[in-house]
Parts: structure tokens; sequence; C-alpha cells
């Protein structure tokens, strides 16, 4: 089963992820969040192991930058619409996620 890495071209956090497994040579599908958000059945997936409001990067500039803080809104539709709000990486292999930089994590998927 290959693993897929939902990120952003310049999250850090996904440029390491993507050496991680490079460099110990496990192929993976990067998948950039940006431009194609997770289908409904990978979002239930994801928000299977991770509550839909740990995906939404809070500190993000585009969070204040839309004040947020003073809306009420639907976490997951605004996700899906602004997709630079995900936290990231996100990293799946099957129905096992991981989100953000967890090394011991990354290493449990490549058993």
């Amino acid at each position: 089963m290959i693993i897929q890495i939902f990120g952003k071209k310049s999250c850090n956090v996904t440029k390491k992820a993507e050496r991680f497994f490079k460099e110990r040579s496990i192929k993976f599908q990067f998948i950039n969040i940006i431009e194609k958000v997770p289908s409904n059945k990978e979002l239930q997936v994801i928000t299977s192991t991770y509550p839909l409001e740990e995906l939404l990067d809070v500190d993000k500039k585009k969070k204040k930058k839309r004040n947020l803080k003073y809306m009420v809104y639907d976490t997951e539709e605004l996700l899906l619409e602004n997709p630079i709000l995900f936290k990231t990486s996100i990293i799946r292999k099957g129905s096992k996620v991981v989100l953000g930089e967890d090394m011991e994590a990354w290493k449990e998927l490549i058993k």
C-alpha cells in the first residue's frame, strides 16, 4: 500500500516527511493540498483519527487575515474552501493517519 503525503510545497514539515520516506526508499504519493483537497472518503479516514478541528491550522496568518477568530463557521466547509488552512503534513497509509511531524509514527507506518 502506498503512502500519501498531503502537504504544501512550501511546508517544512512536508519537506521533512518527503525526505524521511525517500531516505528509506519508501514510495509515496505527494498531494498538494492547495491544488487538490482530500476527497470525502479520504477526509473520513483522516477524521477517524484526528478531529476536524485539529486539521485547522489556528496559527496561520491566513486564518487571522480572514478574522475567523470572531466568526462562527463550519470547519469542514472552511477547510475545503480554503485548503491553505489545513495543518500539514497529513500522512496516510490505508486507514492509518499521522498529522504533522512525528517521526516515530512515520516509522510505524512503514513497518
